[in-house]
């Protein structure tokens, strides 16, 4: 196999066979013998598993396993081979290997910077195709738990608060996106959450440290002040993350945030404005980056485009702004 087409197959692992950028990418992280093994961990392998795939030397493959999973690249198994050795399994997402790479210890500015580019020049085109091809949203808007009615059915899985009480563990790590963007908003970098096994791997991997409960819904405050967006899994359990995301860096929704959205779905939820109280200071439209607000003598929702985030409510110096029940919850996957 050549060194050209091993990189290639790499990046059609993850989907972006037709990138010019992701190839490199692997090739920055990831010598010949290396993207070898990596093809092979698929499904997951043990070391000597992976020896016999490859015809490297076990005591090479073995020497591997460490290296590319501090990279980011590898990613052990709840499964053991006949022998009780481990099993691995290569990163299977373009998002995956964006999020675990660019956060692995000393990683290299040039990596970034290649990652930018791509960001930069290829990625709209990969999440428009897969925003037109997912069955379902990849990622949720959440909303911020004050603005809720009191009579709000709220379930755990939409409710940051009860999300941070029910996980086992908590990490924190850097914002993958605005790492790689150079956070140009200035908005705060250490805020992206990892919920249970998730934050068990950043911590085994060092590219994060542990939060206490407590200190987790004290960052979220804190998130919600800074006008970030709480982003979650679109799924019924915890999820594995709690992102919060600025409008300039994610790339959950880059370009058109008010069109069909399908990569991130909004919450169960809209904003409301009680017009009776509403002063019309306008503090709520420089807040909402969705563009669901517009302004007359008051404010008033554009419910289309809203994603039931709550960010304009956290500004309200009346409070003429909650959070009311517009979506039915059936569409969240289990």
């Amino acid at each position: 196999m050549a060194q050209s087409d091993v990189y290639q197959q790499l990046a059609e692992s993850i989907g972006e066979g037709q990138s010019d950028i992701i190839p490199r990418l692997f090739e920055m992280v990831a010598n010949e013998d290396e993207a070898r093994v990596l093809m092979a961990a698929f499904p997951a392998a043990s070391a000597p598993e992976l020896a016999e795939k490859t015809g490297l030397s076990p005591q090479d493959v073995e020497q591997m396993m460490q290296p590319l999973f501090l990279k980011g690249l590898l990613y052990r198994s709840s499964r053991t081979d006949n022998s009780g050795n481990p099993k691995y399994y290569r990163v299977r997402a373009l998002l995956q290997f964006h999020d675990a790479s660019v956060l692995a210890p000393d990683v290299d500015e040039a990596f970034i910077e290649l990652w930018r580019e791509y960001q930069e020049k290829e990625y709209p085109g990969y999440h428009k195709r897969m925003a037109e091809t997912l069955p379902q949203a990849s990622m949720r808007v959440i909303p911020v738990n004050i603005t809720l009615q009191p009579d709000s059915r709220v379930a755990p899985f939409e409710d940051v608060k009860q999300i941070v009480e029910n996980a086992d563990s908590l990490a924190v790590v850097k914002c993958p996106c605005r790492l790689v963007a150079g956070a140009p908003c200035g908005k705060s970098l250490e805020v992206c959450i990892q919920v249970n096994k998730a934050a068990d791997y950043t911590m085994e991997r060092g590219s994060g440290k542990v939060l206490n409960k407590q200190d987790a819904l004290g960052l979220l405050r804190d998130c919600e002040e800074e006008g970030l967006v709480h982003m979650v899994s679109n799924r019924r359990g915890l999820g594995h993350i709690i992102c919060n995301c600025c409008d300039d860096c994610c790339i959950a929704w880059p370009g058109d945030r008010t069109g069909p959205i399908k990569y991130a779905a909004p919450s169960r939820f809209a904003a409301a404005v009680d017009q009776s109280t509403c002063t019309g200071c306008g503090d709520c439209l420089d807040r909402c980056i969705f563009d669901a607000i517009e302004m007359d003598d008051t404010a008033e929702v554009i419910n289309k485009n809203c994603m039931g985030c709550g960010l304009c409510a956290v500004v309200c110096p009346v409070e003429a702004i909650s959070l009311v029940e517009v979506r039915d919850e059936a569409h969240v996957p289990e």
